[in-house]
């Protein structure tokens, strides 16, 4: 017999049934939040995987489409590859679920997510996340849980607790919190120039919630939570730590990674490996361990340096930001370049645009979100850390990464109205050590205002690092953290935004979670870092928007017509648009409600595109002059073609002021000539002539 349990929740009711289905998972949940229907489950391998380093956890949020009532396109049809959407909903499950594990722990790890059913008052990536939660903390697997998630929106100034689909349509704030009992453990966040005050605000308000549905769940667990259960320790044997400071005290270690280059650093490391195997050839059970005891002496060392001496591996003070460089149209021909440089860190941005039909088309199960006209794209080559690997596209970091920089700039983006362009933005990592995400959106930034996309106001980003000691008044705050300080630290607390307020927050811990002071310390640090940033480099660099898009960038006309007259644009089967098309070379898109936008590089061609469409829409009156082409000549008179589609009679009679005897003594096939519209004749037929329109 299953137990059910049930809390109320931003006004909708929240189910979980334990022991309902997937009983051979060492954990599952099965979740309703209002409609919305998801499975999470928690499984672990019985031994820990052999020969790895790190504690191999995967999380999974299968969408499925039935849930929907959608049946998948494509030949197959059935789900394909996890959908940008699914990609994010792991990773933000994934980060504050992380840290909860014990640190030496080498079992495999699957915490899978499937969505079943969506209602759209309620998010089914909120009920994975805290199904998720449950689903570990009631299994027997190692967790120092429980955790739970909020959303938080912001609407006319007040804050929204899990904002339903079309609350989140008009929000200028799409915050989720993620605490234990005491802290935040992880922060994500679009927003509209939300200011700082008002951010940290909505950050404990969803840490106030978060501490009713941690109450519940550890009614759950009470109830139904299984005994933990023991597993093999992967840490490195003191004798080896103590083996290695012998050889490597600590104050010659402190010298090999004070080093303001990575690749110097990483030198001395190589030594320093090759010296402790040479020294420990005798011990083989030692052998193996020494790159993750090495990895721990330098985490030990670089934290000490920083929390006691407050010195940086690369001697910067803590509030320093390394040395910045930005400039602007690097790359000829393409609409919008731009490359920015932060010490070892380096972004170029290239930016297209194209026909707001050229937007993302997007399949998934929010109804409200079917396409995407602005995207971002960050790649990541093995060269920008000098290795050497086989690229097999994005993966879920480099997915994120894109995410972050897209979702920093959408509020400062023109309306389509203002500027009818899709936009794609594509960063290439040149060089990383650290926060190449920040780099993206400030490279970004420039490049849309290389290209002449009249954004609002700049944006730039830049990472806030931490290390903590014994206690939570022991921390220090770093400023604009390379790889190392990311790799040894605490924190990597990302936080984008203009001189109004922030755009966008991506929050990432190794540690059980952040007191108050330390997040408003963090986010008042990034202001002051994005604020210099722009003010000393990027706006030297383009100080705004060019006021024309590039010689190479498409131009677009936009006009409105009647919807009643599409039809007769589009002409059948296409026939008409497709004519202008081919002889005018531009692009032609046509919305529902009339919008039509004229697409290419020749404004000439352009004109002459507008000029037909306008003219097909445009009803036959008494006096309208047109101007069209000789299509076809009859013993009565002459057919005159003024657009694709739009033709008219000229008799024979009202060809020429004086008496003609046939038509071909005057006109030719071919022959541009101008008609006035006469109105209508006995028959109910609209008749034009050439020689009743009035010279200017």
């Amino acid at each position: 017999m299953y137990k059910s349990y049930s809390m109320e929740l931003a006004g909708r009711t929240l189910t979980v049934d334990i022991d309902r289905v997937a009983k051979q998972a060492n954990g599952a949940a099965f979740m309703h939040y209002g409609d919305t229907v998801v499975l999470s489950t928690a499984t672990a391998s019985e031994k820990p995987r052999e020969g790895i380093d790190f504690f191999p956890l995967s999380v999974e949020y299968e969408e499925k489409l039935y849930s929907v009532g959608k049946i998948p396109g494509g030949f197959n049809k059935r789900e394909g590859k996890a959908s940008e959407n699914a990609v994010l909903t792991s990773r933000v499950i994934d980060r504050p679920m992380r840290p909860l594990f014990p640190k030496d722990y080498r079992n495999d790890v699957t915490i899978d997510n499937l969505v079943m059913s969506v209602d759209p008052e309620c998010s089914p990536e909120l009920t994975a996340m805290l199904g998720s939660a449950i689903a570990v903390a009631i299994s027997d697997i190692p967790f120092d849980g429980p955790c739970a998630s909020t959303q938080v929106g912001l609407i006319d100034g007040e804050f929204v607790i899990n904002p339903n689909g079309a609350q989140n349509a008009v929000s200028d704030l799409k915050l989720t919190v993620a605490s234990t009992r005491e802290k935040v453990i992880m922060i994500e966040a679009g927003a509209n120039e939300v200011p700082e005050d008002k951010m940290i605000e909505a950050i404990y308000k969803a840490h106030e919630v978060n501490q009713q549905i941690i109450a519940f769940i550890d009614r759950i667990v009470a109830e139904c939570g299984k005994p933990k259960h023991e597993y093999t320790s992967c840490a490195i044997p003191d004798e080896l730590s103590d083996a290695i400071k012998e050889i490597v005290p600590p104050a010659e270690m402190e010298v090999v990674m004070f080093a303001p280059e990575k690749q110097v650093r990483e030198e001395r490391i190589r030594s320093l490996k090759e010296k402790l195997a040479e020294n420990f050839a005798d011990r083989e059970d030692w052998l193996p361990l020494i790159d993750e005891a090495v990895y721990q002496y330098e985490k030990k060392t670089v934290r000490k340096m920083i929390l006691k001496d407050h010195k940086r591996p690369d001697g910067r003070e803590i509030t320093q930001i390394r040395p910045l460089a930005a400039e602007v149209d690097i790359i000829p021909r393409v609409h919008g370049s731009a490359m920015f440089t932060r010490g070892q860190t380096q972004i170029c941005n290239v930016c297209t645009l194209a026909p707001l039909s050229d937007a993302q088309r997007i399949d998934g199960l929010n109804e409200q979100e079917t396409s995407k006209r602005y995207m971002h794209h960050y790649n990541f080559p093995s060269y920008s850390v000098g290795e050497t690997k086989v690229s097999r596209g994005p993966g879920r970091r480099e997915i994120g990464h894109g995410a972050l920089a897209e979702r920093a700039l959408l509020p400062v983006l023109p309306s389509e109205e203002e500027f009818p362009y899709a936009i794609r933005t594509v960063s290439e990592t040149f060089e990383s050590n650290g926060s190449t995400s920040m780099a993206s959106t400030c490279a970004s930034c420039m490049s849309l205002m290389a290209a002449g996309v009249p954004i609002k106001k700049m944006v730039a980003g830049i990472s806030c690092g931490l290390v903590t000691g014994e206690t939570d008044d022991d921390y220090i705050l770093l400023t604009d953290i390379q790889g190392l300080e990311d790799f040894f630290g605490d924190m990597d607390f990302k936080v984008t935004g203009t001189d109004a307020g922030i755009t966008a927050i991506q929050m990432d811990i190794k540690i059980h979670g952040l007191t108050r002071p330390i997040v408003e310390g963090a986010i008042e640090r990034c202001r002051e870092a994005r604020m210099f940033i722009m003010d000393t480099c990027m706006k030297p660099a383009i100080a705004e928007p060019r006021k024309e898009v590039g010689p190479y960038a498409p131009k677009i006309i936009q006009i409105q017509i009647d919807p009643v007259k599409i039809g007769d644009v589009v002409g059948q089967r296409g026939k008409t648009i497709n004519a202008i098309i081919e002889e005018t070379g531009v692009k032609i898109d046509i919305t529902d409600d009339g919008a039509v936008s004229v697409c290419g590089t020749d404004k000439a061609a352009m004109d002459k595109a507008v000029k037909y469409i306008q003219t097909i829409v445009t009803d036959y009156e008494e006096g309208l002059v047109l101007e069209g082409k000789v299509i076809s000549i009859k013993e009565f008179g002459a057919f005159i073609e003024f657009a694709p589609g739009k033709e008219g009679m000229v008799h024979i009679s009202k060809i020429c002021k004086e008496r003609i005897d046939h038509v071909e003594d005057v006109l030719t096939l071919g022959d541009k000539v101008k008609c006035v519209c006469l109105g209508k004749d006995k028959m109910g037929r609209y008749s034009f002539s050439i020689k009743d329109v009035k010279e200017n």
